[in-house]
């Protein structure tokens, strides 16, 4: 049996029924993208002054026609982004599946995503566009932009005015000001150290502005083998960070939560810990990728039990 790549549950076919309807609740089968990782690549640069979607890492616009029951790419009306293999590291889609998985195990809300088969059964990665609604776009805004930093300089800000960015735009910035903290937290963790100010944005919707679902979550230390922990200072620290950095620091006095909210926040990511360990077994990674990832978390635990 195989392992549905949008679900994790085993199925016979390569696309479970119930996760194809998570895809559209019409969609009876899904044909496999029509393109190698390099071909996917060679789309994304000759697109890539057309569309909107930036980044280092290659992305094409893509849209789900449920009637040739195929991913196209596509210009206009687009509903999600694919990301193929990435042409210098190590099992990036399968990574970024795995993390979200684990984001949303601790309440981090995330878009829909997933993995797809390609035509020579790679896998890319997809995941819905928060900002749009059907046909219309949705107010949505990086940090980059609202502190005035540019694409060559999303690392140079710091996690102390991402707060500022909160605490002047969010109708409810305590409650965003909690969700950050289990942001950061969680990717001090799984090892992001790649959470630039592009990577944090605000949405508007139901007439509040708020941290949009995260996304761009991944584990980069196992995959780039550097020595930072974090993109962003905190106390303009990037590595050896530890239990006084981020909880007492960072939790209770800049973000100024208290310290019973602070321990219910840590004790979540310890009850988290076994659905997480199932999660890694059954995801798309290697094994010796699993085991890099299941080693660099533990060794992060240590961090914080300390």
């Amino acid at each position: 049996m195989n392992r549905f790549p949008i679900t994790y549950e085993l199925s016979n076919d390569l696309y479970s029924p119930k996760g194809l309807r998570l895809l559209s609740t019409s969609l009876k089968n899904l044909k496999k993208f029509p393109y190698t990782p390099i071909e996917q690549i060679q789309k994304a640069v000759q697109y890539a002054s057309k569309l909107s979607i930036q980044g280092v890492q290659p992305k094409l616009s893509v849209a789900l026609n449920v009637k040739e029951e195929e991913f196209k790419i596509v210009e206009k009306g687009r509903r999600f982004i694919l990301k193929p293999p990435h042409h210098l590291y190590e099992e990036v889609p399968q990574n970024e599946d795995l993390t979200m998985r684990l984001a949303k195990a601790v309440e981090i809300e995330i878009p829909f995503h997933g993995l797809i088969y390609n035509i020579d059964n790679s896998l890319s990665y997809i995941i819905k566009r928060v900002d749009r609604s059907g046909n219309q776009k949705i107010a949505v805004e990086d940090f980059s932009q609202l502190l005035g930093y540019s694409r060559d300089t999303k690392y140079e800000a710091s996690m102390e005015k991402v707060i500022l960015v909160i605490e002047k735009h969010c109708t409810f910035p305590v409650l965003e000001k909690l969700k950050l903290f289990r942001l950061v937290i969680f990717n001090f963790i799984i090892g992001n150290d790649d959470m630039h100010l592009k990577n944090f944005s605000l949405i508007r919707r139901e007439n509040k502005v708020e941290l949009t679902p995260a996304y761009d979550l991944l584990n980069t230390s196992i995959i780039m083998k550097t020595e930072e922990e974090i993109a962003l200072p905190i106390r303009g620290k990037k590595s050896r960070l530890n239990r006084k950095d981020l909880v007492e620091y960072f939790g209770m006095e800049r973000l100024g939560l208290s310290k019973k909210i602070l321990e219910e926040e840590i004790l979540r990511f310890k009850k988290s810990q076994e659905e997480w360990k199932t999660l890694i077994a059954e995801s798309f990674l290697s094994l010796r990728m699993q085991t890099q990832y299941k080693n660099l978390i533990e060794s992060r635990w240590v961090t914080l039990d300390k």
